[in-house]
Formats: C-alpha cells, sequence, structure tokens
C-alpha cells in the first residue's frame, strides 16, 4: 500500500501569499497601483468578522489594498444594493466581496447577481458559475475555496485526471464549483448530500473526497475509516 501523503495546507498558504505579494509588487513598480479589494460586512456575526478579519490580513500580506465597508445588521436591502452598486461604480476597486451569510431579511441572491461580473471576487454570480459549467467558456473568477482545493492537489503532485472523486455537500459556495472544477480536471465525480443513500459506501469507491462544510455535511454518518486505505481526503472549513 502506497505511504499516506500529508498535505501542509498552512504551507501551501505561505507560499502562495509570497508569490501574490512579488506579483503585486510587480505591477506598482511598473508605476501602476496595487489591486483593491472591497470587503462587505452586514452585521457583527463573531464568525463572519473572524473571516473579514482574515481576509483583511492577507490583503496586507500581499501589498492589497483593502477597502472594508462595515454595515449594521439593521441594513436595509436597499442600503447594501446601493453599496454594492457604489462600489462597482468605484475604478480604484477591482474585487468586490460580500461575506456571506446576510442577515435574514437582506435576499443574498439579488445581491451576489448586484456586483459587477468583471469585480466579482468570490465567483459566486450564475454568470460565472455558468461559465465554469459550460467548456469552452473562462470565469472572470471562481469560488476561492475549491480553487484552493485544485491548487494543493497540483502542488502536491496528486493527479486528479482520470481519478474518481466524492465532493461532500452541494453548497453554492463549495460544493457545486469544487464538483465542476474536478470535471475540468478530467475527474469522474460523485456530489453526495444529506439525502444520500449509503454513503460511506459511495466514499469507499473513490480516491478523493472533498469534505466541503458550507453547509457542513452530516459527519454522523461519515467516520475517519472511510477515508482511509489510500483515499486523499481534503477538509474546508
Amino acid at each position: 500500500m502506497p505511504t499516506p501523503i500529508v498535505i501542509d495546507g498552512k504551507n501551501l498558504a505561505e507560499i502562495i501569499r509570497g508569490e501574490l505579494k512579488e506579483r503585486v509588487s510587480t505591477i506598482v513598480s511598473s508605476g501602476r497601483r496595487a489591486p483593491c479589494l472591497a470587503v462587505v460586512l452586514v452585521g457583527n456575526r463573531p464568525d463572519s468578522a473572524t473571516y473579514v478579519r482574515s481576509k483583511k490580513a492577507a490583503c496586507i500580506q500581499a501589498g492589497i489594498v483593502d477597502k472594508g465597508v462595515d454595515l449594521p445588521a439593521t441594513a436595509s436591502e436597499e442600503e447594501v444594493l446601493r453599496v454594492v452598486e457604489s462600489l462597482n461604480a468605484d475604478p480604484t476597486v477591482d474585487g468586490i466581496l460580500v461575506q456571506l451569510p446576510l442577515p435574514a431579511h437582506i435576499n443574498e441572491k439579488a445581491v451576489l447577481e448586484r456586483i459587477s461580473l468583471e469585480k466579482d471576487a468570490d465567483g459566486l454570480h450564475p454568470l460565472n458559475i455558468g461559465a465554469l459549467a459550460l467548456k469552452g467558456h473562462t470565469p472572470k473568477a471562481v469560488a476561492c475555496t475549491p480553487k484552493g482545493c485544485i491548487e494543493i492537489l497540483r502542488r502536491s503532485g496528486i493527479t486528479i485526471e482520470g481519478k474518481r472523486a466524492v465532493v461532500l455537500g452541494r453548497s453554492n459556495i463549495v460544493g457545486i464549483p469544487m464538483a465542476l472544477l474536478l470535471l475540468e480536471n478530467n475527474a469522474t465525480v460523485t456530489v453526495c448530500h444529506s439525502k444520500t443513500d449509503n454513503l460511506p459506501g459511495v466514499i469507499r469507491e473513490v480516491r478523493y473526497t472533498n469534505r466541503g462544510v458550507a453547509p457542513r455535511p452530516p459527519r454522523a454518518s461519515v467516520s475517519n475509516p472511510h477515508f482511509q486505505n489510500n483515499r486523499r481526503s481534503l477538509t474546508t472549513g
């Protein structure tokens, strides 16, 4: 049996951040401005605030300009849409990211669709997802977590082409784009979810498993032994 491979995601992340910093430095050295990412946070959910802080820290580390827009949880949908429209029109903003989830009274679909396709940093605009799904089309951006998983596999020397893969979860943020990216890399993909029959049996048949947690799949039905025996498993969260 082949020796298991331990993938150090944190180390790879530091390498990638270093590469991004060099790319940004090259841009600035050529006389152009540094890229700018606008992050919109609505409300004060602790988990969302933590994610936003980490994104801002990553921007600083890479030399990317961070433009944060914080709105109270009581902000109306119209207020959030106005902020998005303002950022769409701002020529100094290159990417827009609206932190999810939004408060219950705000229509997330309406907000995400209002983000300019060219500035959709999360890759969640329907046209970007559609371009990812269609052969011969290239999305302006791809959801970062699934793209990161593919990059981790690639940099770890793990072949995707020709392999069978399972994606646990079918969220717009992780599961669906993860399955599409695996297909793009010529894997044979099965998407499992809370309604999947005999989930452990499905996992035992494959080589690669991505455990997406947005939303979290039913972990009670999947135990660690199902991810052994030369199976590669990436957990996102």
